[in-house]
């Protein structure tokens, strides 16, 4: 099978544009990664997403082992045939879901215990047996199994939490073993805490890993905070191989983890925003519920060529939203994926071109003006 490889392509200070190159298609990084946690991107189907720009999904562990299970989805010709996707697929590696559930786990040095959300049954998962999930899911990213505390935490419980995470780091590296054509990555932890940072970094450089996540962010630390940790966190890790900020986030969360040298995102926002009334746009956040909407001929967003907001007004989606119809978080969900797709390619075409800096300006002074005013 052929060979991975991760190239870098430009550089605008911090901001990296790449590409990542797998059997199964190239990723353009920056790279924003829908989420299709039970095996679907909620409310879109495969042929959509890929139309909206995303070269690569990202599928959901826990989920898929709990429900339809990874053994049978393997029988069924793994994931990507599973859920009709051809391009590539990151699975996460089930930790960050599973530690949620205080009330249903046991953590130990093995793994974590926990019983089922769906059925309450009993399961375990340890490095070895997350690895091998990925293996029968068929990923072509697979995620090192670590522990993510949620924040604010004491330094001591993230000093600990972290150097399991790192001996589950080398578990895992050991359970992937030599997969041409896959990837594992390497997850940092260490909180908001700079030198835990660095020695989980250094721990991560020393097994050695094929990409590098920044994990433990977006878990209740707020914006200056995570990004206070992302002006050192990424340079710790490996130039040469790709970068990938875990759960992130909003389009401001986005822009800021891009010009701090991150490579990869991901976030259910798009599509969970979109089944709620709530669009992304140039302009910020549009609320469709609001009355101000129902007699508005215009589209959410005049430069947008989805088909949102080429073929439907803000009236007509204001109408289908409050009459409780499948159409409305099915059009909500394509804009906001294609808007972040959007964003992700303005962005790669600035690090080419050497103005990211015009770019954020321009960026966040759109926002700025707020969203059209009413009629």
């Amino acid at each position: 099978m052929a060979q991975t490889s991760f190239d870098l392509i430009a550089r605008d200070g911090h901001a990296r544009r790449g590409v990542i190159r797998t059997p199964r298609g190239e990723i353009r990084t920056p790279a924003f990664m829908p989420v299709g946690t039970a095996a679907t991107v909620k409310g879109m189907m495969p042929e959509s997403v890929a139309e909206t720009g995303a070269d690569i999904l990202l599928g959901n562990t826990y989920h898929l082992m709990l429900r339809p299970g990874a053994e049978r989805v393997a029988r069924l010709g793994g994931l990507h045939r599973f859920m009709n996707w051809s391009k590539p697929i990151l699975t996460d590696s089930g930790g960050f879901q599973v530690m949620s559930l205080s009330e249903l786990r046991k953590l130990t040095e093995e793994g974590v215990s926990f019983r089922s959300h769906i059925d309450g049954s009993k399961h375990m998962l340890t490095p070895e047996r997350s690895m091998e999930i990925q293996k029968l899911l068929g990923s072509d990213i697979v995620m090192a199994f670590d522990e993510c505390p949620a924040l604010p935490a004491d330094r001591a419980r993230i000093a600990e939490s972290m150097r399991l995470s790192m001996r589950w780091a080398a578990r895992s590296r050991e359970a992937f073993g030599d997969r041409p054509g896959h990837m594992l990555f390497g997850i940092q932890q260490g909180g908001l805490e700079q030198d835990l940072r660095g020695e989980s970094a250094e721990a991560l450089r020393a097994i050695g890993f094929d990409g590098y996540a920044v994990g433990g962010l977006a878990v209740g630390e707020g914006q200056e905070a995570m990004f206070g940790c992302l002006d050192y966190a990424p340079e710790m890790l490996p130039e040469d191989k790709p970068r990938y900020l875990m759960g992130v986030g909003k389009p401001d969360d986005i822009v800021g983890a891009v010009k701090r040298g991150i490579d990869m995102m991901d976030c259910v926002l798009p599509s969970r925003s979109g089944r709620t009334g709530q669009a992304w746009t140039r302009r910020g956040q549009v609320n469709i519920k609001n009355a101000r909407h129902a007699d508005d001929p215009r589209p959410l967003d005049e430069e947008c060529s989805c088909p949102a907001c080429t073929g439907y007004s803000r009236a007509y989606l204001h109408h289908v939203f409050r009459a409780g119809e499948m159409i409305s978080g099915m059009l909500l969900t394509w804009h906001n994926l294609h808007y972040y797709q959007e964003l992700m390619a303005d962005m790669r075409a600035a690090i080419e071109a050497g103005t990211f800096a015009d770019f954020e300006a321009q960026f966040h002074a759109q926002r700025a003006e707020g969203d059209l005013p009413p009629l």
